[in-house]
Formats: structure tokens, C-alpha cells, sequence
């Protein structure tokens, strides 16, 4: 039976294609090298080439990049079941930082022991690029949200798609989940000041139910906030695994 670092990481990869015993059995390689870091330091620094991977098997992390004026955009959040640092595996050096959120345990994937796992099984590959892509497509999204959404929209969105992302590996609801981001964090990465962050969870909670407090979040008028900040949730392509 699978332990529950593993269950998220496997349950990811379940909405795309449908896990054999066997690579289910391999991703056990994955799981050898076990890492528990605190929070407040970084598990990967900019431009930092150790060519290994991480998949966080528990707590939250950032991923972020400072500008040369000392200033930091949160370029996403990752929970459990994510791979960290895919990039640097393939770029040999990390274009970006990663901070726990909270206390975290990840599993070290080195560069040999993805390649091999991928020669052997293509399709947890073809999962795992899957995984990657729908990253890539949460960023388009995120770059929406920075651009042409307004404060409150791109807020709604974003809580919108953590509660997807929770849902998906067992973290939680779509409507309700835990959440350890503090009103900083959230305007590292909405472009938003803090004060400014407070005054639209205001308006979230008054118009649409939106409780942001004590690390959770619950959303009382789900349908509506959908309605409000236009979210489509295909991009999280979480609906029919395409391969069997």
C-alpha cells in the first residue's frame, strides 16, 4: 500500500494515464533519497546546478525570482504531489529559487534515476510531461491574471485553482481546503501590495462568502466566484486520463 508522500505524487499522475502495478512499483525509485527541510530556507537557489529534482511529498513551497533591486515575484505554489525543479534536470542550472512555505519532505530525484525510469517506462514520461505542461499552462494563466484581470478577479482565480489543484491529490475540496499563505505571499504573487491584498479579500468575503483565514480557505458561493473571475479550469486538463 502506498504511503500518503506517495498517494499525491501517484494520484496527479493518475489523471492522465492509468498507473500499472509495475510503474507503480518503479516510482518507488523516486521515493529512495527522503529530505525534510524547515521553513524560512531555500530548498533550491537561483542559479544553483545540482541536476536533481524534487517531488514534494508534503507541505507547500514557492517557487520565485528576485529582481536585481532586491524585489521578489512568486512565480507559483506547489503542494504535495508536484515535481520541484524539473527544469534544472534538463537546463543543468535552476532559473528560479524555491522556498518552503511551511515545514516540507520531498523525495531527491537525481538526473540518472528520472532518465532511467523514463527509458524503461515512456509512459510515466509521457506523465510526467503531462505534469510539466499543465505547469506551463498555470503560468499562461498567472501571466493573464497579472496583465488583464483586475485585482479581484485574479484573486478569485487563483484561489479558484488552488482549490483544483488541492482536490486533485487529496488536499482537500475545490470549495475548501487548507491553505498556509499569509496576505504576503499572495501579493508576492498577484502583484499586489499587501494592503491592497487585505482590501480584495474584503470584497471576496462580503460579496461572494470567500473566508481566507487561520490557513484555510472555503468558498460559500462557489458558482458564482466561478462566474466572477471566468474560470475555466480545462487548462488543469484534470477531467479523462488520455492514456490507458
Amino acid at each position: 500500500m502506498s504511503n500518503p508522500s506517495e498517494t499525491a505524487f501517484e494520484l496527479k499522475l493518475a489523471a492522465f494515464v492509468a498507473l500499472s502495478q509495475d510503474e507503480l512499483d518503479v516510482m518507488k525509485r523516486f521515493h529512495r533519497k527522503r529530505l525534510t527541510i524547515s521553513a524560512g530556507g531555500d530548498l533550491v537557489h537561483q542559479g544553483q546546478s545540482d541536476r536533481v529534482a524534487y517531488i514534494l511529498a508534503r507541505g507547500w513551497v514557492c517557487s520565485y525570482k528576485i529582481l536585481a533591486n532586491g524585489a521578489r515575484q512568486i512565480v507559483d505554489f506547489q503542494i504535495p504531489g508536484d515535481f520541484l525543479g524539473l527544469r534544472s534536470v534538463l537546463l543543468q542550472t535552476s532559473d528560479h529559487g524555491i522556498e518552503p512555505v511551511t515545514d516540507i519532505e520531498v523525495s531527491e530525484v537525481s538526473a540518472e534515476d528520472l532518465l532511467e525510469v523514463f527509458s524503461e517506462f515512456p509512459r510515466l514520461a509521457t506523465a510526467v510531461l503531462w505534469a510539466a505542461s499543465r505547469d506551463e499552462a498555470m503560468v499562461v494563466e498567472h501571466l493573464i491574471d497579472l496583465g488583464r484581470r483586475s485585482a479581484s478577479e485574479r484573486t478569485a482565480h487563483f484561489l479558484l485553482e488552488l482549490g483544483a489543484r488541492c482536490a486533485l491529490v487529496g488536499e482537500g475540496e475545490k470549495a475548501a481546503y487548507k491553505c498556509p499563505l499569509t496576505q504576503y505571499h499572495l501579493a508576492d504573487a498577484l502583484g499586489l501590495s499587501a494592503v491592497h491584498v487585505n482590501r480584495v479579500l474584503r470584497y471576496l468575503r462580503e460579496n461572494f462568502r470567500v473566508m481566507f483565514r487561520d490557513g484555510h480557505v472555503a468558498i460559500g458561493d462557489y458558482e458564482r466566484l466561478v462566474d466572477f473571475a471566468e474560470f475555466d479550469p480545462v487548462y488543469l486538463d484534470h477531467q479523462t486520463p488520455l492514456i490507458r
